[in-house]
């Protein structure tokens, strides 16, 4: 079965929605309105098979300049331990990469696929206290789930903060 991961197109947007919404209503991710992905469309690469239907997303936020957020990963459950994830997060580590970013972060339920991919539990690093009072500062949820702000913490229940060096 083959499939390629290009950049994401506006055209996708509505697929991106359909396929997250499950997880949304499981409460795996967070919902997004489609003007949030239409903003962040170019963050997103997406998977396709071979005859051009879309299988799979990503999303890659640059959230300081070292330090990026892998979000919204996600397969269609017929695709689900094909590989497709892996090529996505492979292709999001090669963009985070070529920014110049050293660090990832990732909220997420899926332990074992993450540590598959070098992802360890985040300890209590020490960030900087100017950097972290930058960041302090973004309205971006990411951000104040990657600082364990207390206002997240309702949405992040369960989920398990993870980072890779790259």
């Amino acid at each position: 079965m083959s499939f390629s991961v290009r950049s994401a197109r506006t055209s996708d947007v509505p697929f991106i929605q359909a396929l997250v919404e499950p997880l949304v209503q499981q409460r795996i991710l967070l919902g997004k309105d489609a003007v949030v992905f239409y903003e962040a469309i170019q963050e997103f690469r997406v998977a396709e098979d071979a005859d051009g239907n879309a299988i799979g997303c990503g999303a890659l936020h640059v959230m300081w300049q070292d330090l990026g957020e892998v979000r919204t990963l996600a397969v269609t459950p017929e695709w689900l331990h094909k590989g497709v994830g892996h090529a996505l997060l492979e292709r999001l580590e090669t963009d985070a990469s070529g920014l110049g970013l050293s660090r990832l972060f990732c909220l997420t339920f899926e332990v074992p696929f993450f540590s598959r991919h070098g992802f360890e539990p985040m300890t209590e690093e020490s960030i900087d206290p100017a950097v972290y009072a930058e960041l302090a500062r973004s309205p971006d949820e990411g951000v104040a789930e990657f600082l364990d702000l207390a206002r997240v913490k309702p949405n992040t229940l369960g989920n398990t903060r993870m980072i890779k060096k790259i």
